[in-house]
């Protein structure tokens, strides 16, 4: 009569494959999410850089205005070369940015297809007992315990 309990083992295998599946999927649920929240980080960096960077440039040339020197030679260089230090700034806030997106949404891949084999699993370990129980019940057959 063990093949009761081998059928009970293969539903509760399924069952905890599922389970294990459900998990998963809202494990790379939430890094999805995550990775959306990540891309509104990078455009909140960059305009919260923009706006640092604007004061940035309106006190200096303030301080070459005040200090009597004209907006040419020198101070339009420290000005151009501010602005050329910006542009990478920003690039590299981008850049960072984007590898944690990336990193989120390879994390909720991961999730997803862990999900997938836990299910895969639950199924094989299922039709095993099943097998189990039948292999059992062929054995009651043949020695003759159904008559």
């Amino acid at each position: 009569m063990s093949f009761v309990f081998d059928i009970a083992a293969g539903n509760q295998a399924n069952a905890i494959g599922k389970f294990n599946q459900k998990i998963a999927n809202r494990n790379s649920e939430i890094a999805t999410q995550e990775a959306e929240a990540e891309k509104k980080l990078i455009d909140f960096n960059l305009s919260k850089f923009n706006q640092q960077f604007e004061a940035l440039q309106a006190t200096s040339r303030v301080n070459t205005l005040k200090s009597g020197v004209e907006l040419s030679g020198t101070g339009l260089r420290i000005l151009q070369a501010n602005a050329e230090q910006a542009e990478l700034e920003k690039d590299i806030i981008a850049y960072n940015g984007n590898v944690a997106v990336q990193k989120k949404l390879e994390e909720a891949q991961f999730a997803k297809m862990s999900g997938q084999l836990a299910r895969m699993e639950g199924k094989q370990q299922q039709y095993g007992y099943y097998a189990k129980a039948g292999s059992s019940l062929l054995g009651m057959q043949q020695a003759g315990i159904f008559g």
